[in-house]
């Protein structure tokens, strides 16, 4: 009902938005990203959450070839190592077998499989990887060691919170802290220009084409979301449907204060 009222054509600062907002921060995060598809291994990428971290990779990946590259999403990472590789083999047209030695075997024959005959390689993304067992962090060296250590057939990137980084510093996870080849960390937009115009993008790509806030409101949002994409996005949502009933084309400060009162 708040798109018609508003004449939008979708929801501002949404997870599926088409376009996201840049001022050269992505692009730099891309070339780093598009480096590990020349280099294969493992990419870290952290940020608080609602930042936009799996829209971010959702945007890079979409714009691969597919014949190209394979591209495994998984956010189910509250599972055993097992569970894991068994949904890898899933996600490569395998049978999983319950034996974790054969599992891996047969994995591994895969990727080669399409490494060499196809020509295609597989980026395997696990979100929310701060929820991984830690015997997953302490085999992943292991699995990713294919002809002595010296091809590199499978990107892997780790997608997580801040404490993802830091628990990957500890002595356990050595070997694999050092293979990781690209570190990435996204953070909340704060500053008032950049947090301006990330909001005033979004509202233009949902088809606004007026005004919704005045400087004040933008900033009390600001404050409110902390800079977090997802958490402008809510309130911005929020506040839309509240000016609804009272016949609103705009968002008073007032009335933005009350939907971050309810969402509290």
């Amino acid at each position: 009902m708040y798109r018609q009222h508003f004449g939008l054509s979708a929801a501002p600062l949404a997870h599926d938005r088409a376009e996201l907002w840049d001022d050269g921060v992505l692009a730099r995060l891309e070339e780093r990203f598009q480096w590990l598809l020349q280099s294969p291994g493992i990419g870290l990428l952290t940020g608080e959450p609602g930042v936009g971290k799996t829209a971010v990779l959702r945007q890079f990946t979409q714009r691969l070839n597919p014949h190209r590259h394979q591209v495994i999403y998984l956010a189910e990472t509250d599972f055993g190592r097992q569970d894991l590789y068994q949904s890898l083999a899933l996600a490569l047209g395998l049978e999983p077998v319950y034996r974790r030695a054969q599992l891996w075997r047969d994995i591994k024959a895969a990727i080669q499989e399409r490494s060499g005959s196809h020509n295609r390689l597989p980026l395997w993304i696990l979100d929310e990887a701060q929820n991984l067992p830690p015997a997953f962090f302490r085999d992943l060296p292991s699995f990713l060691n294919f002809g002595f250590d010296a091809q590199p057939l499978l990107v892997v990137w780790l997608v997580g919170h801040p404490a993802l980084g830091h628990r990957l510093e500890r002595a356990p996870y050595a070997a694999l802290a050092g293979r990781i080849q690209v570190r990435m960390h996204l953070k909340p937009v704060l500053e008032r220009e950049r947090f301006a115009a990330l909001v005033q993008h979004a509202l233009k790509e949902a088809g606004c084409q007026h005004t919704l806030l005045a400087d004040s409101g933008m900033e009390l949002l600001r404050q409110a979301s902390q800079g977090l994409p997802r958490q402008a996005g809510r309130l911005l949502r929020a506040t839309m449907c509240l000016a609804v009933p009272k016949g609103l084309n705009h968002l008073p400060d007032e009335l933005l204060q009350q939907a971050i009162e309810e969402l509290r």
